[in-house]
């Protein structure tokens, strides 16, 4: 696997050599002075280019940075918006274990895409364009602190949500189950718990995507019980995690709310929850609710 001062080298050299290359940018992780090494970070690049056209016609180009395993061109892929005029990027995994997301951006589109995220460091800056691009900051993904609006509609969105899960369980519609817990569900109870940590650190760190970096600064029993609300696909284990993610949910949002003077629905919790019991001891020949 080459080291990350040979990657850099190549990257940083082939711009170099390359009039068409005007500035190397570096975002992603390896940017985050917060995230700690390790092998799988991607090499997330940047170059600047006055056009993408002649780097998108010659297919061999990118055959320079190694032996590729596999990859993906995400601009030629119908599932996703693009600019290819402004922007055109290539994926790639390489043999050697190495990962670079290689992306060719005018400078107009550049600026804006740096404007907007402030975590990335200049490598190359050929024509000082590039100047004022301040030192890498994670600032832009640090917990934001909720409005009283924005809590009780995120508690609203939880525990009406529920109901879709229900009613699936009951029916056993496991793949409709799983979409809405995961899709619907589970980033509110995701979402309290990033308030809670922005609320014990001033609101001045990132969790990571997903909150992957969570487990910083949850205590090891709480970060025991949002592991368990991943479930198997059986239902009566589906119906465990359920339980165990809203007990979990209603204890941190009345943690939360008297931190951020607002009044949680304690009342609207606690019929979503007997709903959920209900439907859990229906017989499944059942011909009412109640």
């Amino acid at each position: 696997m080459r080291s990350e001062k040979e990657m850099f080298d190549l990257i940083i050299n082939t711009a170099k050599d390359d009039e068409r290359i005007r500035g190397v940018i570096l975002n992603g992780s390896r940017a985050n002075p917060n995230v700690k090494k390790d092998i799988f970070q991607d090499y997330d690049i940047l170059y600047v280019v006055e056009e993408t056209k002649s780097f998108r016609d010659d297919k061999d180009w990118i055959n320079r940075f190694g032996e590729q395993l596999y990859m993906q061109y995400p601009e030629e892929n119908t599932s996703y918006p693009s600019d290819i005029e402004n922007n055109y990027g290539w994926l790639i995994q390489f043999t050697d274990g190495n990962r670079l997301d290689l992306h060719v951006c005018r400078l107009e589109y550049s600026l804006k895409a740096i404007s907007e995220d402030k975590l990335c460091k200049v490598l190359l800056d050929k024509d000082k364009y590039l100047l004022n691009i301040q030192e890498s900051t994670d600032k832009d993904y640090w917990v934001k602190r909720p409005t009283a609006k924005e809590f009780l509609d995120t508690c609203n969105e939880y525990w009406w949500c529920l109901n879709n899960v229900a009613k699936g369980l009951w029916r056993e519609e496991i793949p409709y189950v799983m979409d809405m817990l995961n899709y619907n569900v589970r980033p509110m109870l995701v979402r309290l718990l990033e308030w809670k940590i922005g609320l014990a650190t001033s609101f001045t760190v990132s969790v990571g995507k997903s909150g992957k970096y969570m487990y910083k600064w949850l205590d090891q029993e709480e970060w025991n019980t949002f592991l368990k609300t991943y479930p198997s696909g059986k239902v009566k284990e589906i119906w465990e995690s359920v339980f165990t993610m809203c007990n979990l949910f209603d204890d941190i949002a009345n943690e939360i709310a008297p931190k951020i003077n607002v009044t949680y629905n304690q009342l609207e919790a606690n019929n979503s929850l007997k709903f959920l019991k209900d439907v859990n001891l229906l017989p499944k020949d059942a011909k009412e609710i109640y």
